[in-house]
């Protein structure tokens, strides 16, 4: 199951991508240029571009999250850091006193 969700997510990752790429460039880095008339009445917002992009994005994080969490049940359980750090401090030797 989790090579089956593995390979999904790749594709939707690489779909992602293409559809990033191949949409329309509105210009105007970061909104520089951009007039408030076609901030507000944006005819692309309805775009099937971009519905198909939020999709695509929506199905990639659904895909992501639940192959963390089937990939998560197979993790052994560990101890903590602070248990580790009280062990090597009973082993490690004292520092000799400088008696000058």
């Amino acid at each position: 199951m989790e090579n089956i969700l593995l390979i999904v997510n790749l594709v939707l990752a690489v779909t992602l991508v293409l559809l990033i790429l191949v949409q329309k460039s509105e210009g105007g880095a970061l909104g520089i240029g951009v007039s408030q008339d076609n901030f507000m009445f944006s005819r692309s917002a309805g775009n099937f571009m971009t519905k198909a992009t939020a999709v695509v994005a929506t199905l990639f994080i659904i895909c992501s999250l639940s192959l963390t969490i089937i990939s998560r049940g197979e993790l052994a359980p560990t101890s903590s850091v602070l248990d580790k750090i009280e062990k090597k401090s009973d082993d490690t030797p004292s520092i000799p006193e400088n008696k000058n």
